[in-house]
């Protein structure tokens, strides 16, 4: 009985050998990609400061052209509209919905069928609307309608 005891023992000390090396292990793989998703997100971060600076210095280069033909506020009121044109065009590329998807040509009816509507939601997502009451619902423990427990014949404590 001894050698069983013991044999136990040392199993119990196997396995929380073991468990502590693969916690190990876990950690150190979790922190060399945390370590990697990190220098990811600086580097797009400082990429789209890089980027935001040289659309800046486009509309800026831009509105200096233009103002060598037109008055300065006309040349800025025209980069303004430009930018702004572009800003609605890549925001409706962007977004997701029926407007960009395309019946095939030559399909039937496609002429005739309308665009989806938006739902109310502006998601992408029809929500059902709330109903104006609760169901009539019978509160637990109390017979329903026809006089049985809705909750079925299990023991309460």
């Amino acid at each position: 009985m001894d050698r069983i005891d013991h044999l136990e023992h040392l199993d119990k000390h196997l396995v929380d050998e073991l468990a502590q090396v693969a916690r190990e292990a876990v950690r150190d793989e979790l922190r060399e990609q945390t370590r990697k998703q990190r220098r990811t997100a600086a580097l797009y971060a400082t990429s789209g400061a890089v980027a935001l600076y040289a659309g800046a210095a486009l509309a800026l280069a831009l509105g200096l052209a233009l103002a060598t033909g037109l008055p300065d506020w006309a040349a800025a009121l025209i980069t303004a509209a430009i930018l702004g044109a572009l800003a609605y065009a890549l925001r409706n590329m962007g977004r997701p919905g029926p407007s960009r998807t395309h019946p095939p040509a030559g399909s039937v009816g496609a002429a005739a069928d309308p665009p989806a509507a938006v739902p109310p939601s502006g998601f992408g997502v029809d929500v059902p609307p709330v109903p104006p009451a609760a169901p009539n619902v019978p509160a637990p423990g109390t017979p329903g309608r026809d006089g049985t427990d809705p909750e079925g014949p299990h023991h309460r404590a």
